[in-house]
């Protein structure tokens, strides 16, 4: 099993674009076959990421399969546009 975690810093003036974006992650659940499970949370701290994605795969393989689904693109397309930082790990457990 393979945990992906992606946390954003959001440029300043884009809440409604965050918004859309953190909905639109949310959405990819039970639409993308790959991706078992989900968290999408916003940072309720000062000073850290603005948001963080959580979410599960069997493999690499299928987190690759995600990352290339059209869905998921249109969703990170927005997020690119909008985005200060993106960190990223996969891991398995």
């Amino acid at each position: 099993m393979i945990r992906h975690i992606v946390m954003w810093k959001f440029r300043p003036g884009t809440r409604a674009e965050q918004t859309q974006f953190l909905e639109g992650l949310r959405g990819l659940q039970g639409v993308i076959p790959q991706l078992l499970s989900s968290e999408v949370a916003v940072n309720v701290g000062q000073g850290n990421y603005d948001a963080v994605l959580v979410s599960e795969f069997k493999s690499l393989e299928d987190l690759e399969t995600y990352k290339n689904d059209p869905r998921h693109k249109a969703v990170s397309a927005l997020c690119k546009s909008i985005r200060e930082d993106r960190v990223a790990v996969d891991y398995e457990f």
